[in-house]
Protein backbone atom coordinates (compact mmCIF):
# COMPACT_ATOMS: atom_id res chain seq x y z
CA UNK A 1 0.00 0.00 0.00
CA UNK A 2 1.35 3.54 -1.09
CA UNK A 3 -1.40 5.66 0.19
CA UNK A 4 -1.44 5.38 3.95
CA UNK A 5 -4.59 6.87 4.19
CA UNK A 6 -5.53 3.24 3.17
CA UNK A 7 -4.57 2.04 7.25
CA UNK A 8 -7.23 4.23 8.53
CA UNK A 9 -10.80 4.60 9.03
CA UNK A 10 -10.96 8.34 10.07
CA UNK A 11 -7.81 10.98 9.79
CA UNK A 12 -6.73 14.62 9.09
CA UNK A 13 -4.12 16.11 7.35
CA UNK A 14 -2.49 19.19 8.32
CA UNK A 15 0.47 20.88 7.12
CA UNK A 16 2.69 22.77 9.63
CA UNK A 17 3.55 26.26 8.76
CA UNK A 18 4.63 24.86 5.27
CA UNK A 19 7.18 22.72 6.53
CA UNK A 20 5.58 19.44 7.83
CA UNK A 21 2.61 17.74 6.96
CA UNK A 22 0.88 15.45 9.31
CA UNK A 23 -1.46 12.38 8.72
CA UNK A 24 -3.21 11.83 12.17
CA UNK A 25 -5.99 8.72 12.21
CA UNK A 26 -7.36 6.23 13.82
CA UNK A 27 -6.45 2.88 12.28
CA UNK A 28 -8.74 0.08 11.24
CA UNK A 29 -9.43 -2.56 12.83
CA UNK A 30 -7.13 -5.14 10.70
CA UNK A 31 -4.59 -2.55 10.97
CA UNK A 32 -4.16 -2.41 14.49
CA UNK A 33 -1.44 -4.23 16.43
CA UNK A 34 0.23 -3.40 13.70
CA UNK A 35 -1.13 -5.85 10.91
CA UNK A 36 1.88 -7.23 8.53
CA UNK A 37 1.23 -4.73 6.11
CA UNK A 38 1.18 -1.23 8.29
CA UNK A 39 4.60 -2.88 9.73
CA UNK A 40 6.15 -3.28 6.36
CA UNK A 41 4.85 0.35 5.23
CA UNK A 42 6.12 1.80 8.68
CA UNK A 43 10.03 0.38 8.27
CA UNK A 44 10.22 1.97 5.04
CA UNK A 45 8.42 5.04 6.12
CA UNK A 46 10.88 7.98 5.09
CA UNK A 47 9.52 10.41 8.15
CA UNK A 48 8.40 9.89 11.84
CA UNK A 49 5.97 7.89 13.14
CA UNK A 50 4.41 7.19 16.19
CA UNK A 51 1.17 5.85 18.85
CA UNK A 52 -1.09 8.45 19.53
CA UNK A 53 -2.74 6.57 22.18
CA UNK A 54 -1.90 3.92 24.83
CA UNK A 55 -3.76 1.07 23.19
CA UNK A 56 -2.25 1.40 19.42
CA UNK A 57 -5.55 2.21 17.65
CA UNK A 58 -4.25 5.87 16.60
CA UNK A 59 -1.07 6.50 14.83
CA UNK A 60 1.06 10.09 13.62
CA UNK A 61 3.10 9.91 10.85
CA UNK A 62 4.90 13.47 10.13
CA UNK A 63 7.69 14.31 7.13
CA UNK A 64 9.23 17.13 5.75
CA UNK A 65 6.05 19.26 3.22
CA UNK A 66 9.84 20.54 1.91
CA UNK A 67 13.47 20.20 1.60
CA UNK A 68 15.29 21.02 4.71
CA UNK A 69 16.79 24.22 4.59
CA UNK A 70 20.73 24.47 4.52
CA UNK A 71 22.15 24.61 7.87
CA UNK A 72 24.61 27.63 8.96
CA UNK A 73 27.69 25.44 10.08
CA UNK A 74 29.93 28.30 9.64
CA UNK A 75 27.97 30.11 12.45
CA UNK A 76 27.11 27.48 14.52
CA UNK A 77 30.83 26.43 14.40
CA UNK A 78 32.35 29.53 14.93
CA UNK A 79 30.07 30.12 17.89
CA UNK A 80 31.48 26.69 19.23
CA UNK A 81 34.83 27.51 18.61
CA UNK A 82 34.44 31.18 20.50
CA UNK A 83 32.81 29.00 23.07
CA UNK A 84 36.07 26.53 23.31
CA UNK A 85 38.10 29.10 23.61
CA UNK A 86 36.17 31.36 26.43
CA UNK A 87 35.64 27.99 28.77
CA UNK A 88 39.69 27.39 28.65
CA UNK A 89 40.28 30.90 29.53
CA UNK A 90 37.72 30.40 32.51
CA UNK A 91 39.49 27.32 33.19
CA UNK A 92 42.88 28.85 33.24
CA UNK A 93 41.87 31.28 35.73
CA UNK A 94 40.47 28.40 38.05
CA UNK A 95 43.71 26.76 38.12
CA UNK A 96 45.62 29.70 38.74
CA UNK A 97 47.54 30.09 34.88
CA UNK A 98 46.21 33.43 33.97
CA UNK A 99 45.01 36.43 35.81
CA UNK A 100 42.67 38.53 34.30
CA UNK A 101 42.15 42.08 35.03
CA UNK A 102 38.62 42.43 36.35
CA UNK A 103 36.52 45.63 35.57
CA UNK A 104 33.34 47.02 37.16
CA UNK A 105 30.67 48.44 35.32
CA UNK A 106 29.18 48.79 31.46
CA UNK A 107 32.07 50.45 30.46
CA UNK A 108 34.70 47.46 32.00
CA UNK A 109 32.46 45.23 30.11
CA UNK A 110 33.69 46.33 26.88
CA UNK A 111 37.27 46.69 28.06
CA UNK A 112 36.70 42.96 29.26
CA UNK A 113 35.87 41.93 25.90
CA UNK A 114 38.50 44.30 24.25
CA UNK A 115 41.29 42.93 26.55
CA UNK A 116 40.79 39.45 26.17
CA UNK A 117 40.39 39.45 22.11
CA UNK A 118 43.65 41.61 22.23
CA UNK A 119 45.40 38.70 24.73
CA UNK A 120 44.33 36.24 22.51
CA UNK A 121 45.00 37.61 19.30
CA UNK A 122 48.46 38.29 20.63
CA UNK A 123 48.86 34.72 20.74
CA UNK A 124 48.22 34.75 25.34
CA UNK A 125 45.60 31.34 23.54
CA UNK A 126 48.60 29.23 24.58
CA UNK A 127 48.52 30.18 28.34
CA UNK A 128 44.96 29.15 28.60
CA UNK A 129 45.34 25.68 27.19
CA UNK A 130 45.99 23.97 30.80
CA UNK A 131 41.97 25.36 31.52
CA UNK A 132 40.80 21.65 29.34
CA UNK A 133 40.45 20.38 32.61
CA UNK A 134 37.10 22.80 33.32
CA UNK A 135 36.23 23.42 30.36
CA UNK A 136 36.01 19.77 28.62
CA UNK A 137 33.81 18.39 30.95
CA UNK A 138 31.67 21.56 31.41
CA UNK A 139 31.26 21.90 27.55
CA UNK A 140 30.71 18.01 27.51
CA UNK A 141 27.88 18.29 29.57
CA UNK A 142 26.41 21.04 27.88
CA UNK A 143 26.74 19.55 24.13
CA UNK A 144 24.77 16.29 25.57
CA UNK A 145 22.17 18.13 27.17
CA UNK A 146 21.67 19.92 23.64
CA UNK A 147 22.48 16.72 21.47
CA UNK A 148 19.26 14.81 24.06
CA UNK A 149 17.41 18.06 22.19
CA UNK A 150 18.29 17.59 18.90
CA UNK A 151 18.17 13.89 18.65
CA UNK A 152 14.46 13.48 20.75
CA UNK A 153 13.18 16.73 18.16
CA UNK A 154 14.83 14.62 14.88
CA UNK A 155 13.28 11.37 16.04
CA UNK A 156 9.69 13.59 15.32
CA UNK A 157 10.60 15.10 12.50
CA UNK A 158 10.53 18.55 14.42
CA UNK A 159 12.60 21.07 12.04
CA UNK A 160 15.12 21.42 14.59
CA UNK A 161 18.61 23.87 14.28
CA UNK A 162 22.17 22.70 16.03
CA UNK A 163 23.11 23.75 19.12
CA UNK A 164 23.92 27.37 19.57
CA UNK A 165 26.69 28.08 22.07
CA UNK A 166 26.70 31.43 24.26
CA UNK A 167 30.48 32.35 24.51
CA UNK A 168 31.04 34.85 27.40
CA UNK A 169 35.00 36.15 27.98
CA UNK A 170 36.50 34.90 31.17
CA UNK A 171 36.90 37.68 32.46
CA UNK A 172 33.06 38.58 32.78
CA UNK A 173 32.14 35.11 33.74
CA UNK A 174 33.78 32.35 35.93
CA UNK A 175 32.29 29.80 33.64
CA UNK A 176 33.02 31.30 30.13
CA UNK A 177 29.73 30.80 28.25
CA UNK A 178 25.80 31.31 29.06
CA UNK A 179 24.84 27.35 27.91
CA UNK A 180 23.54 26.82 24.44
CA UNK A 181 20.09 26.47 22.93
CA UNK A 182 18.54 25.02 20.12
CA UNK A 183 15.39 26.38 17.81
CA UNK A 184 12.57 24.70 16.77
CA UNK A 185 11.79 25.59 13.37
CA UNK A 186 8.82 24.15 13.41
CA UNK A 187 6.05 24.16 15.20
CA UNK A 188 5.11 21.17 18.20
CA UNK A 189 2.18 18.95 17.26
CA UNK A 190 1.02 17.52 20.61
CA UNK A 191 2.34 17.03 24.40
CA UNK A 192 4.16 14.04 23.85
CA UNK A 193 6.66 15.78 21.16
CA UNK A 194 6.78 18.44 23.64
CA UNK A 195 7.46 16.23 26.68
CA UNK A 196 10.06 14.09 25.29
CA UNK A 197 11.92 16.88 23.45
CA UNK A 198 11.63 18.99 26.58
CA UNK A 199 13.23 16.28 29.19
CA UNK A 200 15.92 14.32 26.86
CA UNK A 201 18.04 17.66 27.55
CA UNK A 202 18.21 17.59 31.15
CA UNK A 203 17.93 13.67 31.39
CA UNK A 204 21.14 12.94 28.91
CA UNK A 205 23.23 15.95 30.28
CA UNK A 206 22.31 15.16 34.22
CA UNK A 207 24.34 11.73 33.55
CA UNK A 208 27.39 13.47 32.28
CA UNK A 209 27.47 15.56 34.77
CA UNK A 210 26.79 13.17 37.60
CA UNK A 211 29.98 10.98 35.93
CA UNK A 212 32.06 14.69 36.40
CA UNK A 213 30.74 15.57 39.66
CA UNK A 214 32.47 11.79 41.22
CA UNK A 215 35.35 12.04 38.92
CA UNK A 216 35.90 15.90 40.03
CA UNK A 217 35.24 15.25 43.64
CA UNK A 218 38.15 12.69 43.90
CA UNK A 219 40.32 15.37 42.46
CA UNK A 220 38.96 17.69 45.28
CA UNK A 221 40.04 18.24 48.94
CA UNK A 222 39.39 19.91 52.38
CA UNK A 223 40.35 23.05 53.18
CA UNK A 224 42.21 22.86 56.98
CA UNK A 225 39.90 25.73 58.62
CA UNK A 226 36.04 25.90 59.03
CA UNK A 227 33.12 27.96 57.38
CA UNK A 228 29.83 27.91 58.71
CA UNK A 229 27.69 24.94 56.33
CA UNK A 230 31.22 23.73 55.31
CA UNK A 231 30.39 24.98 51.71
CA UNK A 232 31.98 24.38 48.26
CA UNK A 233 34.31 27.05 47.05
CA UNK A 234 36.55 27.30 44.12
CA UNK A 235 39.03 30.18 43.83
CA UNK A 236 38.16 32.32 40.42
CA UNK A 237 40.76 35.45 39.94
CA UNK A 238 42.49 35.28 43.64
CA UNK A 239 38.74 35.50 44.84
CA UNK A 240 37.20 32.71 47.04
CA UNK A 241 33.74 31.96 45.31
CA UNK A 242 31.60 30.13 47.72
CA UNK A 243 28.96 27.70 46.05
CA UNK A 244 25.65 26.34 47.64
CA UNK A 245 24.78 22.72 47.58
CA UNK A 246 22.03 20.98 45.94
CA UNK A 247 20.85 17.64 47.27
CA UNK A 248 23.20 15.88 44.92
CA UNK A 249 25.96 18.09 45.21
CA UNK A 250 26.44 17.34 49.04
CA UNK A 251 25.77 13.93 49.12
CA UNK A 252 27.99 13.17 46.44
CA UNK A 253 30.55 15.27 48.51
CA UNK A 254 30.51 13.64 51.67
CA UNK A 255 30.26 10.51 50.11
CA UNK A 256 33.33 10.86 48.12
CA UNK A 257 35.24 13.13 50.57
CA UNK A 258 35.78 12.10 54.39
CA UNK A 259 36.09 14.90 56.76
CA UNK A 260 33.84 18.54 57.66
CA UNK A 261 35.76 21.29 56.29
CA UNK A 262 34.67 23.51 53.61
CA UNK A 263 36.31 21.98 50.32
CA UNK A 264 38.16 23.24 47.88
CA UNK A 265 36.73 22.50 44.28
CA UNK A 266 38.79 20.68 41.18
CA UNK A 267 38.28 22.54 37.84
CA UNK A 268 36.64 19.48 37.41
CA UNK A 269 34.30 18.94 40.44
CA UNK A 270 32.99 22.82 39.61
CA UNK A 271 32.00 21.36 35.98
CA UNK A 272 30.28 19.14 37.31
CA UNK A 273 28.50 21.36 39.75
CA UNK A 274 28.01 24.09 36.87
CA UNK A 275 26.39 21.37 34.94
CA UNK A 276 24.11 20.24 37.81
CA UNK A 277 22.67 23.61 38.48
CA UNK A 278 22.35 24.83 34.83
CA UNK A 279 20.32 21.24 34.92
CA UNK A 280 18.15 22.81 37.85
CA UNK A 281 17.59 25.86 36.61
CA UNK A 282 16.06 24.25 32.96
CA UNK A 283 13.96 22.06 35.07
CA UNK A 284 12.01 24.80 36.46
CA UNK A 285 8.53 24.72 34.99
CA UNK A 286 8.47 28.05 33.71
CA UNK A 287 7.42 29.44 30.51
CA UNK A 288 9.76 27.91 27.61
CA UNK A 289 11.99 26.36 29.97
CA UNK A 290 12.64 23.31 29.74
CA UNK A 291 10.55 22.48 32.73
CA UNK A 292 7.94 24.47 31.32
CA UNK A 293 8.29 22.00 28.60
CA UNK A 294 7.86 18.99 30.55
CA UNK A 295 4.89 20.59 32.60
CA UNK A 296 2.72 21.72 30.22
CA UNK A 297 3.39 18.25 28.29
CA UNK A 298 2.11 16.53 31.68
CA UNK A 299 -0.75 18.60 32.68
CA UNK A 300 -0.77 20.81 29.59
CA UNK A 301 -2.66 24.71 30.27
CA UNK A 302 -2.93 23.57 34.16
CA UNK A 303 1.19 24.70 33.63
CA UNK A 304 0.26 28.29 34.33
CA UNK A 305 -0.67 27.41 38.32
CA UNK A 306 2.43 25.41 38.84
CA UNK A 307 4.48 28.32 36.80
CA UNK A 308 2.81 31.00 38.72
CA UNK A 309 3.33 29.01 42.00
CA UNK A 310 7.33 28.55 40.71
CA UNK A 311 7.61 32.15 40.16
CA UNK A 312 6.46 33.37 43.33
CA UNK A 313 9.02 31.00 45.13
CA UNK A 314 11.45 31.82 42.92
CA UNK A 315 11.18 35.79 44.20
CA UNK A 316 10.86 34.90 47.77
CA UNK A 317 14.25 32.93 47.68
CA UNK A 318 15.32 36.34 46.17
CA UNK A 319 15.28 37.84 49.11
CA UNK A 320 18.37 35.37 50.01
CA UNK A 321 19.50 35.15 46.34
CA UNK A 322 19.42 38.19 44.38
CA UNK A 323 20.14 35.66 41.31
CA UNK A 324 16.64 35.04 41.31
CA UNK A 325 15.39 38.24 40.48
CA UNK A 326 17.45 37.86 37.39
CA UNK A 327 16.43 34.97 35.91
CA UNK A 328 12.97 35.36 36.51
CA UNK A 329 13.28 38.17 34.73
CA UNK A 330 14.99 36.60 31.50
CA UNK A 331 12.66 33.72 31.62
CA UNK A 332 9.58 36.15 31.10
CA UNK A 333 11.78 37.70 28.55
CA UNK A 334 12.22 34.35 26.96
CA UNK A 335 8.79 33.38 26.98
CA UNK A 336 7.56 37.08 25.94
CA UNK A 337 6.77 38.83 29.17
CA UNK A 338 4.90 35.10 30.37
CA UNK A 339 5.28 32.17 32.51
CA UNK A 340 2.78 30.15 30.93
CA UNK A 341 3.78 27.98 28.08
CA UNK A 342 2.37 28.62 24.52
CA UNK A 343 -0.02 26.28 23.13
CA UNK A 344 0.98 23.15 21.06
CA UNK A 345 -0.95 22.65 17.76
CA UNK A 346 -3.23 19.64 19.21
CA UNK A 347 -3.03 20.56 23.21
CA UNK A 348 -6.13 18.29 24.57
CA UNK A 349 -4.05 14.85 23.62
CA UNK A 350 -2.99 13.51 26.73
CA UNK A 351 0.52 12.14 26.66
CA UNK A 352 0.71 8.00 27.27
CA UNK A 353 1.25 6.42 30.10
CA UNK A 354 5.30 6.00 30.00
CA UNK A 355 5.36 10.07 29.76
CA UNK A 356 4.50 10.25 33.20
CA UNK A 357 7.83 8.34 33.88
CA UNK A 358 10.18 10.38 31.98
CA UNK A 359 7.76 13.67 33.89
CA UNK A 360 9.46 11.94 37.24
CA UNK A 361 12.49 10.98 36.44
CA UNK A 362 12.50 14.74 35.47
CA UNK A 363 10.87 15.70 38.66
CA UNK A 364 13.34 13.69 40.87
CA UNK A 365 16.43 15.01 38.46
CA UNK A 366 14.91 18.65 39.22
CA UNK A 367 14.87 17.91 43.66
CA UNK A 368 18.89 16.59 43.48
CA UNK A 369 20.03 19.44 41.41
CA UNK A 370 17.80 22.49 42.44
CA UNK A 371 20.42 24.96 44.58
CA UNK A 372 17.81 27.74 46.37
CA UNK A 373 21.00 29.68 47.38
CA UNK A 374 23.38 29.37 44.59
CA UNK A 375 26.43 31.74 45.69
CA UNK A 376 25.76 31.93 49.55
CA UNK A 377 27.34 35.11 50.95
Amino acid sequence: MTDPRGFFVTWRAITLEGSREVLDGVLAPEHRGPSGELAAFLASYSGAWYWGDNARTRLVLIRGAAPDRPERWLWHGALLALTILCSLGAGAVLMGRWQPTIHQGLAGTFQSVTEFVTFVWGGGWRALLPGWEFAAPLLAILLVHELGHYVAARRYAIDVSPPYFIPVPPNLSPIGNLGAFIRLRSPVYDRRQLLDVGAAGPLAGFIVAVAVLLWGYQLSHRMPFSLPGAPSMVQFAGRPILLGDSFLTHWLRDWVLAGSGPVLLSPEAFAGWVGCFITGLNLLPLSQLDGGHIWYGLVGRHQRLIGLAAAAILLVLAQQAPLWYLWVGLTFAIGGGRWTHPDVVIPDRPVLRGGYLIGLAALVVFALTFVSVPFPR
